[in-house]
């Protein structure tokens, strides 16, 4: 059993989606370390966290909008709370 409620693990999904948006809105043609760096940085403020294989997902999908934007924002699958 998760020591967080479906909510507090909705919530956190929510906050890290927003830092994703943030951080593809920002300049996704920066390269992934800048990217990278963004996205942590706005994980850090929303006080959430997702795991590395995640983060690194998002990263890389984030970084491909500058061969594609059609594309969109990547969409977080999952986070916790800090």
């Amino acid at each position: 059993m998760s020591e967080y409620s479906v909510e507090e693990l909705d919530a956190a999904r929510e906050a890290a989606q927003n830092a994703v948006d943030t951080a593809t809105s920002w300049d996704y043609s920066a390269g992934e370390t800048k990217i990278a760096d963004k996205l942590r940085e706005g994980l850090d403020e929303a006080q959430v966290e997702v795991e590395p294989a995640e983060l690194e997902r998002l990263v890389a999908e984030i970084d491909a909008l500058s061969t594609d934007e059609s594309a969109g924002p990547p969409t977080v699958r999952a986070a916790t709370p800090r």
